[in-house]
């Protein structure tokens, strides 16, 4: 069985629509979406939140690995809150939403490597789904259901553009074109965007395993491999081939790149320190 899930709530947090909370000492974070009375939707402030959790994950080295679910079982995010958005538009403008992708991306523009997990309990719609687009893995329980629905009120979604990559262009079509049909968490997973699906009441735990799974692994060789596969998809092969050697140049001289082959050697368990 495994260990049991002990949160933290992360000292001095300031966000109660955005949870800031860690797990196993500190190396597990995990970020709740907390507007469940709005589906988990993003008001204008949701960016200003992403950002302060972006960065800080990223400057703890402690913290390895990052979940991101929403709170309830009804809803991981439906987007924006096209009610708020609305209101905005009628008062003569929408100036809070228009920079609200930079919030799930800044984690890239910050050169943050570390994976990231979408455990997506519910509804994952719009923006939604483009938050768990934008994690290194999506595990969605059973009764979740998502889509991208911009086509049905004439609206745009720039994370379109990298969907191929993640899905059949065939797949990515479908989701696209008919925005106004859900999938169902087991088809998300046929089409290839989604990598597990479990009971609802196993989501999180199985979200945790697979971060366990990963803490166990060196720290930096872990976020040079998520690198190489996000920056070396367009390169030709020579390209790619200087890019990942340069990559691999951080490995020499660390110690753990001798802890490894030790462990190995001795039949136990590494005991890495990115150092």
């Amino acid at each position: 069985m495994a260990d049991p899930i002990v949160r933290t709530t992360w000292p001095g947090w300031p966000h109660k629509e955005l949870l800031y909370e860690t797990a196993d000492n500190g190396s597990i974070a995990i970020f709740t979406i907390n507007r469940p009375e709005r589906m988990n939707s993003s008001d204008p402030g949701m960016t200003a939140r992403w950002n302060d959790a972006w960065t800080t994950f990223a400057g703890d080295d402690k913290q390895r690995v990052a979940i991101i679910t929403g709170a309830g079982d009804r809803a991981f995010s439906a987007g924006q809150d096209l009610k708020i958005r609305a209101e905005l538009e009628a008062e003569g403008g929408d100036a809070p939403y228009r920079n609200r992708t930079r919030g799930l991306n800044l984690r890239f523009e910050l050169n943050c490597w570390k994976p990231t997990i979408a455990a997506i309990n519910g509804f994952a719609i719009a923006g939604g789904w483009s938050q768990a687009q934008s994690a290194t893995f999506r595990i969605a329980a059973e009764h979740a259901e998502m889509n991208i629905a911009e086509a049905r009120w004439n609206q745009g979604a720039g994370f379109v553009a990298w969907l191929p990559r993640l899905m059949h262009t065939g797949h990515a079509l479908e989701v696209v074109l008919m925005g106004d049909r859900r999938i169902s968490a087991k088809r998300a997973y046929e089409m290839g965007f989604v990598n597990k699906v479990v009971p609802k009441e196993h989501l999180m735990e199985e979200a945790v395993d697979w971060a366990r799974t990963m803490c166990r692994m060196a720290p930096r060789s872990l976020q040079n491999f998520h690198e190489m596969v996000y920056r070396c998809w367009n390169m030709s092969i020579p390209e790619a081939q200087a890019y990942t050697s340069a990559l691999e140049f951080n490995l020499r001289g660390m110690e753990d790149s001798l802890e490894g082959p030790k462990a190995f050697a001795e039949k136990r368990a590494p005991v890495f320190k990115n150092r």
